[in-house]
C-alpha cells in the first residue's frame, strides 16, 4: 500500500512539474528581461532548489543527481521519463550558467575596489617595506634591513649545524651525544663572541673611527672578479661556506658519484675474476652480478631524478646510467687489467732470469777462480 502511494505521490510530482515546465511558451529561453528571469525561477523550481542566490554549485549538482537517477531514461526506475529529464538537464545548465555569470561580475567588482584602493594609497610607501625592519631614511633602513639578513643567516647557519651534529650522535652512545652538546654549546659560544665583535665595530663605525682608513672610499678588491656580484648575496654565501653549510645538490652530486664508483668497482672486480671464456658456472656468477647492479642502478638513477631537479644550472644536469654501457666499460677494465698483470707476469720472468743469469755468471767466476788456485797449487807442489 505503502509503494502504491509513493508511486501515486510522485508520479503527481512528475506532473505538476511538467505542467509547471510545459506553462511558459517555447521560445521563454530565447526571451530576455522578464521572460528571461521568469525561466530562471522556474529552473530553480525545477530543480527544487530554494531562491537563487541561497544555492551553491555544489547543491545545484546534487539536486540534478538525485532528479536524474529518478527521471534518466537509462536508470531503470519507475518514474524514468526522457523528456522530463532533458527539461531537468536543461534546467541544470541554466542555473550554472546564472550562478558563473554571477561569480564572474562578482570577480570584477573585487578587482576594481581593489584597484582603487591600490590607487588612492601612497606611493612612496611601495618601496619602504623592508619586511618592516629599521627605521630612519630609506638608505638607513636598507642598512638595518642589510645587518638584520646578515644576522637570519647567522642564525640559520647555528641551527643547521647544531642539527648536523644531532642527527650524527643520533646513533652513537651516550658520550657521543655528550660531545656533541659540549661541541654544540661552543658553536654557540663563538657565535656569541661574533655578534659581540660585530656590535662593537658597528660602534665603532658610528663614532667615526674607521674614517681616516687608507681603503676608505674604495671598491673591495674581493669584489674585482665579479664586480655585478651583490655584495650581500656574496657575504652571505661566505659565512654559508666558513661554517661549513653545503647546499644539497651539492651533497647530492657528491652521493652520486661515490655510488657509480662503488657500482663500477663492484663490476670490475667481479668481471676481473672471471676467465675471459666464462665457463657455465662463472656465467652464473656474472648474470647474478648483473642483476645486482642493475638494481642498484635504478636506485641511483632515481638519485640523478632528484638531483636535476633541484641542481641550479641546465648544464650541469646528468644524464641517466646504463647498465649496458657500464658492462661494457667492466669487461674493457678487466681485460686492460688482464693485460697489465700479463706485462707485470712477464716483466717479473725476465727479472727472474736475468738474476738467474748474474747468479751462474758469479757461480762460473767463482768455480774458474777456484780451478786457477788449484792449478797453481799443484804447479808449486810439483816443483
Amino acid at each position: 500500500m505503502s509503494c502504491t502511494v509513493q508511486l501515486l505521490t510522485s508520479r503527481a510530482c512528475r506532473h505538476g512539474f511538467l505542467s509547471a515546465w510545459r506553462s511558459p511558451p517555447p521560445l521563454r529561453w530565447l526571451s530576455a528581461g522578464h521572460e528571461k528571469s521568469r525561466s530562471l525561477k522556474e529552473s530553480f523550481r525545477l530543480l527544487q532548489l530554494p531562491e537563487e542566490g541561497s544555492s551553491t554549485p555544489a547543491q545545484v549538482r546534487q539536486a540534478y543527481l538525485r532528479l536524474a537517477k529518478l527521471y534518466h531514461p537509462d536508470s531503470g526506475a519507475a518514474t524514468a521519463d526522457g523528456v522530463l529529464f532533458a527539461q531537468v538537464e536543461e534546467a541544470y545548465r541554466a542555473v550554472l550558467t546564472h550562478q558563473s555569470k554571477v561569480r564572474q561580475k562578482e570577480s570584477e567588482e573585487e578587482e576594481e575596489d581593489e584597484g582603487k584602493s591600490r590607487a588612492a594609497a601612497l606611493q612612496h610607501r611601495h618601496y619602504l617595506s623592508f619586511d618592516g625592519v629599521g627605521s630612519g631614511t630609506p638608505s638607513q633602513r636598507e642598512r638595518q634591513y642589510r645587518q638584520v639578513r646578515v644576522d637570519r643567516a647567522a642564525e640559520q647557519v647555528l641551527s643547521y649545524r647544531q642539527k648536523e651534529h644531532e642527527r650524527a650522535a643520533a646513533g652513537g652512545g651516550a658520550l657521543v651525544e655528550r660531545d656533541t652538546r659540549q661541541r654544540s654549546r661552543k658553536i654557540k659560544i663563538t657565535q656569541a663572541v661574533e655578534r659581540l665583535v660585530e656590535d662593537l665595530i658597528q660602534e665603532s663605525m658610528a663614532r667615526g673611527d674607521f674614517r681616516n682608513l687608507s681603503g676608505a672610499g674604495k671598491p673591495l678588491s674581493k669584489f674585482a672578479h665579479n664586480p655585478y656580484a651583490d655584495p650581500m648575496t656574496h657575504n652571505l654565501n661566505r659565512i654559508l661556506i666558513d661554517n661549513g653549510y653545503q647546499p644539497p645538490w651539492v651533497i647530492t652530486q657528491r652521493d652520486i658519484r661515490e655510488s657509480a664508483a662503488r657500482i663500477r668497482a663492484h663490476l670490475l672486480e667481479g668481471r676481473a675474476r672471471l676467465g675471459e671464456q666464462m665457463t657455465p658456472a662463472e656465467q652464473t656468477q656474472w648474470e647474478q652480478l648483473r642483476a645486482s647492479a642493475q638494481e642498484e642502478l635504478l636506485q641511483l638513477n632515481k638519485l640523478v631524478d632528484n638531483y636535476n631537479l633541484i641542481v641550479p644550472m641546465l648544464s650541469m644536469q646528468m644524464v641517466h646510467f646504463s647498465l649496458t654501457r657500464e658492462l661494457e666499460r667492466a669487461a674493457k677494465g678487466a681485460q686492460r687489467r688482464r693485460l697489465e698483470q700479463q706485462e707485470e707476469a712477464e716483466k717479473e720472468r725476465q727479472r727472474r732470469k736475468e738474476e738467474k743469469k748474474r747468479a751462474n755468471a758469479a757461480m762460473r767466476s767463482k768455480t774458474s777462480r777456484k780451478q786457477g788456485l788449484l792449478a797453481w797449487m799443484r804447479s808449486l807442489v810439483s816443483h
